[in-house]
């Protein structure tokens, strides 16, 4: 698979290949922001600011402590409506057919039901309504205010691509028309291409939509990177074709969803907004776990930041031998899948003569292999060449569990690695760690034999269908045990 930069993908075909739909730039699955996440993130600085307001509000004549209840109560009240407001009115959607306008107008109109009960509240409590009437309305006003912000950032998202959700569509049919006029006219998802198995049938475009192949075309296209969900929409009547169309594309990483016969634009409409979701019949692929997914991230800011930490001295010691042994850089780059057959740039210490390098893993490593040099050959052995990789996961394109990275295009026994095994990129459906079930496993090093292509990833399908947090602490523990067992392993 070629190298494609995102704003550069299919630039040369030109507008009329783009389609209606397509956006301004293209992120990759991994990138992309989930809804729920934009609801916690907004959702919470609102109620800090709220709860803010509200403190300064209540100390803003004494302290709060020293004066009576029927003072601070409506202010309270307002405040705590404020937050129920906020929370129930479904306002961290952020649609992008409603305008900025709409949006604090909304805002508007509950801040002022906020106030006006903390008014009333403080005419039946016998207190100057004023008293609680002028805070609120600025904290109404601030809020506003915060949500012009918020608003902006998530159209800096969107025009980055990294909001709506990219689908391609398997079936030049009717199915396929309808749900790209529903699409376009909610913009809850991107359908950046049609693909059909029976293609010389097929007109140019579906519905603005480009064809842009067959399902074999489908299977090696650099857009799928960019794809978060597959859509067959050939009519469930046809059975058989269906099956067909599931099976091979069961092999891909992408999620594949099966769009059911709807009629109505209402029915069409809520299909997109739960495509947009990821809620529609799952038939085969990564199905998405957001929660999951959030909790694995942050275990590896957290430690993956703490280990670049407290590894940074002897990673400065091990470049500076590097550097020392023989010429050349300290550090040796190679192209990789990640996330959805995303390609990444992994980070290494080199380990062998500039001039040896094999950046595509043709020759995999092999004993007293004479391309190593002697530091490579050391921290090859204790896997301290993999420590930059932590680089890789603070940046968010590796985790510290997962199944390893192999090169594009590496070889075992003079054969594609990933035409060894059906399922090799299912690998993918998970980012690629640093350590993982099948290196605790023993399964550490090169796999220069067909069997050991296909245990390696079979013990990666098993990580990625049981993956827990308790699950990748348990590897982390016990990746040290393992790698002293397999010090006479040849990597």
């Amino acid at each position: 698979m070629a190298v494609v930069e995102p704003l550069e993908l299919n630039e040369a075909a030109g507008a009329r290949r783009r389609g209606p739909m397509r956006p301004a730039a293209l992120a990759s699955s991994r990138r992309r922001i989930e809804p729920s996440a934009i609801v916690r993130l907004f959702g919470g600085l609102d109620r800090v600011l709220i709860a803010l307001g509200v403190s300064i509000a209540l100390n803003a004549h004494g302290p709060m402590l020293d004066r009576p209840v029927a003072a601070t109560a409506p202010i309270l009240i307002g405040g705590l409506c404020l937050h129920w407001f906020m929370r129930g009115a479904a306002f961290y959607g952020f649609p992008p057919r409603h305008s900025t306008a709409a949006h604090l107008l909304r805002i508007g109109g509950v801040g002022a039901a906020a106030t006006a009960l903390a008014g009333l509240g403080a005419i039946v409590l016998g207190q100057n309504p004023r008293a609680a009437l002028q805070p609120m309305a600025a904290l109404a006003l601030a809020l506003m205010a915060a949500h012009l912000g918020w608003w902006f950032v998530v159209q800096g998202w969107r025009r980055a691509g990294r909001l709506t959700p990219n689908i391609v569509v398997v079936g030049a049919t009717e199915n396929a028309r309808r749900l790209i006029e529903a699409a376009i006219a909610s913009r809850d998802v991107a359908i950046l291409g049609v693909f059909d198995d029976r293609a010389a049938r097929s007109p140019e475009a579906v519905g603005g939509v480009p064809v842009l192949g067959d399902t074999s075309a489908l299977l090696n296209h650099p857009l799928l990177p960019f794809v978060d969900r597959i859509v067959i929409t050939v009519p469930a009547s046809a059975q058989v074709r269906v099956r067909a169309l599931i099976d091979r594309l069961r092999v891909l990483p992408n999620a594949v969803t099966l769009f059911m016969d709807l009629d109505g634009a209402e029915a069409r409409a809520a299909t997109v907004s739960r495509l947009a979701r990821a809620t529609t019949t799952h038939v085969a692929g990564a199905q998405a776990d957001e929660k999951r997914a959030f909790e694995k991230r942050v275990q590896d800011l957290l430690l993956g930041s703490l280990a670049l930490l407290v590894a940074l001295p002897v990673m400065a010691l091990i470049g500076l031998l590097v550097k020392l042994d023989s010429p050349g850089p300290a550090l040796f780059r190679q192209r990789r899948h990640g996330f959805n057959n995303e390609i990444i740039t992994v980070w290494k210490f080199r380990s062998m003569r500039v001039e040896a390098s094999d950046a595509t893993a043709a020759r995999q490593i092999s004993k007293d292999d004479n391309r190593v040099t002697r530091v490579g050959r050391i921290i090859r052995k204790l896997s301290l060449d993999e420590l930059p990789q932590l680089i890789n996961v603070v940046r968010g394109e590796m985790s510290l569990v997962g199944p390893r990275p192999h090169a594009i295009g590496m070889k075992t026994a003079g054969e594609d690695s990933a035409r060894l095994v059906a399922e090799y990129a299912w690998r993918h459906r998970m980012k690629p760690g640093i350590t993982g079930w099948a290196q605790i496993n023993g399964s550490i090093g090169a796999v220069d034999t067909p069997e050991a292509v296909r245990r390696r990833v079979a013990l990666d399908i098993e990580y990625i269908e049981s993956q827990s947090l308790w699950f990748d602490l348990y590897i982390l523990l016990m990746t040290v045990p393992a790698l002293v067992m397999a010090r006479n392993v040849v990597r």
